[in-house]
């Protein structure tokens, strides 16, 4: 691992890999406005080069399963913010990739199985000295934040219940991330076992953002993240939804393997790169984002918490550029991390104009 800049306590010589994507791109042209150089990759040489022409920063292009140039690349830099999903298919060879080459290992992934691969290597990152972060951006920042927050309130807590309301629209990468995951149903973690269930699997009824809202349970991240944050044994949670939407969630429970056929993910995929391009500048700039917490210890007694971000992709540029910044400036010890147990539950206050509230 290259030796930190003494002369220059700002300094970060890292990498941003899908650096040209949506999200990539945001945190890109963030780092470069705060005076950093990272440098920028991806396997699109084309992408790569203009955005960084454009930034006037460094670039390399290379595939993930280019091992050999991805293992030199990563050795000339401290970290890496990873940025090129979904995980399912690029976290793992990243996180070996930076074991063997002793750089620190960031992403903004929200899926639950990666994270829990993730966590399995906490042992290989003790020894290979480095930090293990997934997770940085708006899945699970904010909520995992929330979380710690709410478990420091009532530490007996032995159930916690977390909802959010997006606003704004998601991503070409998120939605392709979605699609993937689609056949795959929801999750809840139920006596410390990460369980499958149904989609909408529970329904409620949510005060959140000035009102009752309806909710269903979806297989969001921190039904992972949480319990590493809090070790609380039951953990759900929910989506805010229109009532239509909520019941075409229950419908995909009896047609959701349709979705896991090879050729219906290509042309999903197909349809996505064509037709989705995630939210415009001024949706980023006036879009706010909703969150609300519960937990409950075994004598019915009950804490809750709500949570207002920016809209989630400024978030996830905002939130994943500190925390490469804070790593390097805490010297956290080697290991598996969630962002709160990383920086602590007011992490997420660090973060211009996000109110938190006890109900």
């Amino acid at each position: 691992m290259p030796s930190f800049n003494f002369f220059n306590p700002y300094y970060m010589n890292f990498l941003i890999y899908g650096a040209y994507g949506y999200t990539g791109q945001l945190i890109s042209r963030l780092a470069k406005d705060k005076g950093y150089r990272p440098t920028l990759a991806g396997r699109n040489l084309e992408k790569t080069k203009e955005l960084a022409k454009e930034l006037d920063l460094p670039f390399e292009s290379f595939s993930l399963n280019e091992t050999e140039k991805l293992e030199k690349v990563l050795s000339k830099h401290d970290l890496v913010l990873h940025i090129a999903g979904p995980y399912a298919h690029t976290a793992e060879i990243m996180v070996k990739a930076c074991l063997k080459t002793k750089a620190h290992y960031l992403d903004v992934t929200g899926e639950l199985e990666v994270f829990e691969w993730i966590a399995t290597q906490d042992k290989k990152a003790k020894e290979a000295g480095i930090v293990l972060l997934p997770g940085t951006g708006f899945d699970v920042v904010p909520s995992d934040c929330l979380a710690r927050y709410l478990y420091e309130k009532l530490p007996d807590a032995n159930s916690l219940e977390l909802a959010w309301q997006g606003g704004g629209k998601f991503s070409r990468g998120t939605a392709l991330t979605m699609a993937e995951n689609l056949h795959k149903g929801g999750s809840i973690r139920e006596n410390g076992t990460i369980k499958t269930v149904p989609p909408a699997y529970q329904v409620k009824e949510i005060f959140i953002n000035g009102k009752n809202r309806l909710g269903a349970t979806i297989p969001w991240g921190d039904v992972s993240t949480a319990f590493y944050s809090t070790g609380i044994l039951n953990i759900k949670v929910f989506m805010i939804a229109p009532k239509s939407l909520i019941q075409n969630m229950k419908r995909m429970r009896y047609i959701k393997w349709f979705f896991g056929f090879g050729f219906v993910k290509k042309q999903m995929a197909s349809k996505i790169r064509k037709k989705v391009t995630g939210p415009d500048e001024q949706m980023r700039k006036t879009s706010r984002s909703h969150f609300w917490g519960q937990v409950e210890n075994a004598n019915g007694q009950k804490v809750s918490a709500r949570l207002e971000t920016p809209e989630g992709y400024t978030l996830t540029a905002i939130t994943a550029l500190k925390s490469a910044e804070k790593l390097m400036e805490n010297k956290l010890t080697p290991g598996f991390y969630t962002p709160s147990k990383a920086f602590g539950k007011d992490f997420i206050l660090e973060v211009d104009s996000v109110v938190r509230e006890e109900s």
